[in-house]
């Protein structure tokens, strides 16, 4: 029988993944949900609420300039990125803007995905303890890597390495934060073969200890 059950009460466990950029996160995710879970994709959401017209766009545009806003009326990311990621401060700003909205939107979809019956609803959001919203998980994952691993996907997907060292060190100070809200750690500098094995046998432990 499970230790314990989320606040948000759903009929199915949830499962938080949580890592820093590049650590393989999407990649857990999708092989869950090859399994039957349903994933909840933070960062989907957050290009949600940060979508050319809304209020949260409106919002991050008269507080940081705007310079940041493209001529189709969506945020220069990028961009953005760069001068959050150098400056903490900056970044806190960013965050207390965007992260209620985005808060809402996670716990309406996952409640929303809930009562479709799925084995597991998977909650993929790299805040997820720094928003407090750990206790609507019923496990924690953290997904992890070798920063160089973590350097040579980000720079496969196309980020100017600059850049991608900048978010890679930006978010090393959470790690251990991170780590102790974790239930389980899936490492991913392993092969995809390895990393397959892992997920699924963490999942079968889920499900076998899960009551609804």
């Amino acid at each position: 029988m499970r230790a314990r059950r989320g606040s948000l009460g759903t009929t199915a466990p949830v499962i938080g993944v949580i890592g820093p950029i590049g650590s393989g996160k999407s990649t857990v995710s999708k092989r869950l949900a090859e399994r039957g879970a349903v994933v909840v994709d933070a960062d989907r959401l957050t290009r949600d609420v940060m979508a050319p017209g809304t209020s949260t766009t409106d919002e991050i545009v008269a507080r940081f300039g705007v310079e940041f806003r493209l001529a189709d009326g969506s945020l220069d990311r990028p961009a953005l990125g760069r001068v959050v990621f150098a400056d903490p401060e900056r970044l806190a700003v960013l965050e207390a803007i965007v992260h209620p909205a985005v808060a809402d939107l996670e716990r309406a979809t996952v409640l929303g995905a809930d009562a479709a019956r799925p084995k597991a609803i998977v909650l993929e959001a790299i805040k997820l303890v720094e928003a407090g919203h750990a206790a609507w998980c019923d496990e924690i994952w953290l997904v992890e890597c070798s920063p160089a691993t973590q350097l040579t996907r980000l720079v496969g997907r196309g980020m100017a390495e600059p850049d991608a060292r900048q978010r890679i060190a930006a978010q090393q100070a959470s790690l251990p934060l991170w780590r102790a809200a974790a239930s389980r750690v899936i490492d991913t500098d392993g092969s995809l073969h390895t990393v397959e094995r892992a997920v699924a046998e963490a999942f079968e432990e889920v499900l076998a200890g899960w009551v609804g």
